[in-house]
């Protein structure tokens, strides 16, 4: 298929200058871990702090990207020691800690695949993945140990479980399963070999997001992907240019309001900003309003990163303004949408934007507010320049025109792509069409060559932050002996507040309570996806093929509410 011509008003906006052409540098061989890590030593950053994490039980712990370079080789080699082979997938349960990138990057400086999964995750929930990614190592932190140790029955390929906390020793399980102290472990080893030689285009990280058949879908990516992200450390974070005065004598630090884990800190919070050689701040313990603001004036820092619930919490728990944290600069948020009204109460209290960007699992952030060209409230702001995004229509893939809604689209050779879905190369198949990579997300661009942001045509919800696949959460609930059928959905409270909710409908002579059934959702699912309310309905709005209309599900409906 041959390029539509581009359209103009991409090429030459009205009241804008064009942004600067992008030209993509691949090289043969590149390494996420090497070039986080290892690519700064000998330079200045070497000694440079890397990372500071602050934990409200463990107090503080740092890192320079010596230290950095030194913990990840160890892992490396403590996973050849273990046995394990490129591509094998190391599955990581950890909280955000020091040993966090050590085993996300070590893993690929091995040429594993590291594969990231919440520490909000039920058990169960943490099972599945590993079986589904075929994980043979387990990282995870000696705390969470005792819910896993008895359950992990099943899983052929997982041979040992790595515990981070200090303190533990070298153990086998009744299933012979081996369990190794981590921090021992790494203390051992004195010398190892060099990393993994990858190739640009070799697996990296197995990332995994809500599926539409209920159960999490596996998104691979290849060491290519932080080079795609790289127009992003202009065009979003504005890191300005590596060796200029400017930013030598006032180096980026950055406070991530988030956990490692999610696709989007993972990036923003974790791998971005080492590959730059900035230094990264996170917090481990209660989200705390307040302390968000002392962390930044304590450090120092100069952009921080969060959703809009913790921008709305800010603004309304506290009274803190911009004199507070005078190093402050830069502020950006993704997510979900950040309402108009928190954009200008920031702007008053704190005298900087938030700029949004718009990202997905299989591609990251790619369209994003910059500070090249002005904030227009309700628009996720342009293209990055390299991301040549285009409006089709999916029927057809002719390009939609200025103003028209249209699904966005990508080349399927963009750099920051994924490579595939795990396991399901019918799923893959499905987005990838011709020369296109169909993101099923729609948009439209208006004649300045903003793009408005329409989300899906299916039912994700956007919650605080997290998307939650109804459908998960509809077969959880579903399994409950009592439930006939349920329908998840988003209930909107206010501006950039939407809860995840359940309506339930019970078999005939069933019992069951709504707050019974509340409590089964939140055993048997992660905290951010468990419904808030449940409600108990007779029924559901239906099409006439019997599929449930969500969007028609409303409160007033309801027979019962759950406390």
């Amino acid at each position: 298929m041959n390029a539509p011509e581009r359209p103009e008003y991409l090429e030459n906006a009205m009241s804008f200058p064009p942004f600067e052409p992008w030209n993509w540098s691949i090289p043969t061989h590149f390494n996420i871990g090497v070039a986080c890590t290892d690519a700064h030593l000998g330079t200045a950053s070497e000694d440079k702090l890397a990372m500071i994490v602050e934990d409200d039980v463990l107090g503080v712990s740092t890192a320079t990207y010596k230290d950095l370079a030194e913990s990840t080789s160890r892992f490396a080699q403590l996973l050849r020691d273990l046995g394990v082979k490129q591509e094998d997938r190391v599955l990581i349960r950890l909280p955000n800690s020091l040993a966090y990138p050590t085993a996300f990057l070590g893993a690929m400086k091995r040429g594993a695949i590291a594969v990231p999964t919440s520490t909000l995750l039920t058990v169960e929930e943490v099972l599945y993945l590993a079986k589904d990614s075929g994980a043979t190592v387990l990282v995870t932190d000696k705390s969470m140990w005792a819910g896993l140790r008895d359950k992990l029955h099943g899983l052929d390929n997982l041979r040992c479980v790595l515990l981070a906390g200090g303190g533990v020793p070298a153990a086998y399980n009744g299933n012979g399963l081996k369990v190794l102290g981590l921090e021992a472990s790494l203390a051992a080893i004195d010398t190892w070999e060099p990393p993994h030689n990858t190739r640009s285009h070799d697996p990296a990280y197995l990332v995994y997001t809500s599926g539409t058949t209920g159960y999490p879908k596996g998104v691979l990516h290849a060491h290519r992907a932080m080079i795609g992200r790289e127009p992003a450390a202009k065009y979003w974070f504005d890191f300005g240019i590596e060796g200029t005065p400017e930013v030598a004598n006032t180096p980026d630090r950055i406070v991530h309001s988030g956990k490692f884990n999610w696709t989007y800190v993972l990036g923003s919070g974790l791998m971005d900003p080492l590959y730059r050689g900035k230094t990264v701040i996170v917090h481990e313990g209660r989200n705390d309003a307040e302390g968000w603001i002392r962390l930044i004036a304590k450090h120092g820092a100069t952009i921080f990163i969060g959703v809009p619930t913790i921008y709305r919490q800010i603004i309304q728990k506290t009274a803190f303004t911009g004199a507070d944290v005078p190093t402050l600069r830069h502020c950006m948020s993704a997510g979900e949408h950040l309402s108009d009204e928190m954009l200008t109460l920031w702007r008053e209290r704190f005298g900087v934007d938030i700029y949004e960007a718009v990202g997905m699992s299989e591609v990251s952030y790619y369209l994003s507010e910059n500070t090249f060209r002005p904030i227009r409230p309700g628009s996720a702001g342009f293209p990055q320049p390299g991301h040549d995004v285009r409006l089709l229509d999916p029927e057809t893939l002719h390009e939609v025109a200025t103003g028209e809604e249209g699904m966005i689209c990508l080349p399927a050779d963009d750099p920051g792509l994924f490579m595939r879905y795990w396991n399901l190369p019918q799923e893959t198949g499905k987005v990838f069409r011709e020369r296109w990579f169909l993101t099923g997300d729609y948009a439209r661009f208006d004649e300045d060559g903003y793009i408005w942001f329409l989300g899906r045509k299916d039912d994700i919800i956007n919650s605080f932050g997290y998307r939650v696949s109804p459908h998960e959460i509809e077969r959880v609930m579903k399994t409950h002996p009592a439930v006939a059928d349920c329908a998840a959905t988003g209930e909107e409270l206010a501006a950039d507040k939407v809860l995840v909710v359940a309506y339930v409908m019970l078999h005939p002579g069933s019992t069951a309570s709504v707050d019974e059934l509340a409590q089964f959702g939140r055993e048997h699912l992660a905290g951010y996806k468990a419904p808030k309310i449940v409600y108990l309905t007779p029924d559901f709005p239906r099409t006439k093929n019997g599929k449930i209309v969500r969007k028609q599900l409303r409160p007033e409906t309801a027979v019962a509410r759950s406390a």
